[in-house]
């Protein structure tokens, strides 16, 4: 939502989210971007990143949105935007340091061989870091292949409140329900293009590496209601979400519609599953315990709502993007 809303605010003429672009290292730690194996033609942007954040839960392309942006940037728009905890200040996936992550990729934007934009590298001068009970968890973990037998510390992780998930997701499906200054610069197209991605099932894409069903399949990030079953969701119902998994946490932060019964409702939980209290040991209650927990949740919730009496039918018409 971010990087449409910096597009916007840019305004330059033929700058889009579809803009090929390349991404260039220029301090410790970075790495360069010449093609995207899953692209078309091969040509890396804004809007396939957006796209494989929401149909598979790319590490990387949230790493190249998290550049684009800028690791102040982000905070001090998510800040303005009335989310004050929420602290992104790392990529994922790949071991940096701090003072790495505060650095950012120079990016080019270019069309036909003219550069429409070019962004430099960024360093964010100030220092982030989680002040907060519990920031250090668990007996132990792995590093580097040895056990470390202390609690991880969690001090320069990204800090995402569950609340502020939901508000967030409020705002997006419902924007006309908060203040101007709480909402996203974006336009009726960028709302639709987020629709139809927040609630695509890998199946749907144009993406031919993502249409295996057998590693793809439909409850893949679908954990509410279909989390535990590799059958196919049925297409009357949508969940408009974004789902986590990692050191043995999982959570769902979604908006879930059915058009036949004419229902909808927001629902955010999260399960960590870790019983042996060690982390990056890859042995998580997840299949076990936490994709039953959050599919039987959805379910129990989703039964609720069909049965439930209500004083105003919900719209349901800008939901169907597909």
């Amino acid at each position: 939502m971010l990087a449409l809303e910096k597009l916007n605010l840019l305004n330059i003429e033929g700058l889009t989210r579809d803009t090929p672009l390349r991404i260039d290292s220029a301090f410790s730690g970075q790495t360069r971007v010449i093609e995207d194996s899953t692209a078309k033609d091969l040509r890396p942007s804004l809007a396939h990143y957006i796209k494989k954040i929401f149909l598979v839960s790319d590490n990387d392309a949230y790493n190249r949105l998290y550049e684009f942006l800028g690791q102040e940037y982000i905070n001090k728009r998510l800040q303005e935007k009335g989310y004050p905890s929420v602290k992104l200040i790392r990529r994922l996936e790949v071991s940096l340091s701090a003072t790495e992550n505060r650095a950012t990729n120079p990016f080019t934007f270019f069309q036909n061989g003219k550069v429409l934009y070019h962004q430099p590298l960024v360093v964010n001068e100030k220092y982030f870091k989680l002040d907060m009970e519990e920031v250090k968890q668990g007996r132990g973990y792995y590093k580097n292949g040895e056990l470390i037998q202390e609690p991880i510390d969690f001090s320069y992780s990204n800090f995402f409140p569950l609340s502020a998930q939901q508000q967030l997701l409020k705002v997006i499906i419902f924007p006309e329900t908060v203040p101007v200054q709480q909402r996203f610069d974006l336009t009726l197209e960028d709302y639709n293009f987020l629709y139809q991605h927040m609630s695509m099932l890998p199946r749907e894409s144009e993406i031919e590496a993502y249409r295996d069903s057998s590693k793809y399949y439909d409850g893949y990030l679908k954990y509410f209601m279909f989390g535990d079953t590799r059958k196919e969701i049925p297409s009357n119902i949508r969940s408009f979400s974004k789902s986590g998994q990692a050191y043995g946490y999982l959570l769902d932060n979604a908006y879930i519609i059915d058009f036949e019964k004419r229902l909808e409702f927001f629902l955010t939980a999260m399960i960590q599953v870790n019983e042996n209290q060690i982390y990056n040991d890859d042995n998580y209650e997840y299949d076990d315990i936490g994709l039953p927990f959050l599919a039987d949740l959805g379910r129990v919730i989703y039964n609720y709502e069909i049965n439930r009496e209500r004083e105003y039918q919900p719209e349901l018409s800008r939901f169907l993007v597909h």
